[in-house]
């Protein structure tokens, strides 16, 4: 395996970039929906007129609600330190089990790098939950399946 400090950076960074282009493309939703519901006008019958103003609003509602995910996303990002390594998982930490290769951070999937497949997980996930606070060496017991925690980073 890679140096795994230097996997943990492009992992952290990727989750970065894809927490940054899901805030920007809501922004975008955002504003779109805002100006149409500012280009609809009221030489249309009333009705329909508000009609229009009120689905826009309830999507811009929607966008904003999806922001605020996004943005606490990047608030559980902004508190991971890469470079830190410990032996309990925590988030942030890289754990090879006999099952994959993990990284706590925020719910991506699985994300390939170079030719290794690595699992992007929530501290909030199931997986997470049962992995936070345990060591290489350790076992946990997750879908009918035992994964073995070869290594903490």
């Amino acid at each position: 395996m890679s140096n795994p400090i230097n996997i943990k950076d492009s992992l952290y960074n990727y989750c970065i970039q894809y927490v940054e282009e899901r805030i920007e493309r809501i922004k975008n939703e955002i504003d779109l929906h805002q100006s149409s519901a500012n280009e609809e006008t009221k030489s249309s019958a009333g009705d329909k007129y508000e009609t229009g103003r009120a689905m826009e609003q309830l999507e811009i509602e929607r966008n904003s609600v999806q922001l605020r995910e996004a943005e606490k996303l990047k608030s559980i990002l902004n508190s991971i330190v890469p470079a830190t390594v410990t032996d309990n998982i925590a988030p942030g930490s890289l754990i090879t089990t006999s099952r994959g290769i993990f990284y706590i951070a925020i719910s991506i999937g699985a994300v390939t790098l170079g030719q290794q497949t690595y699992f992007v997980i929530s501290a909030d996930s199931p997986v997470g939950k049962l992995l936070l606070g345990k060591k290489a060496g350790q076992e946990i017991a997750w879908r009918n399946e035992t994964y073995r925690i070869d290594s903490v980073e």
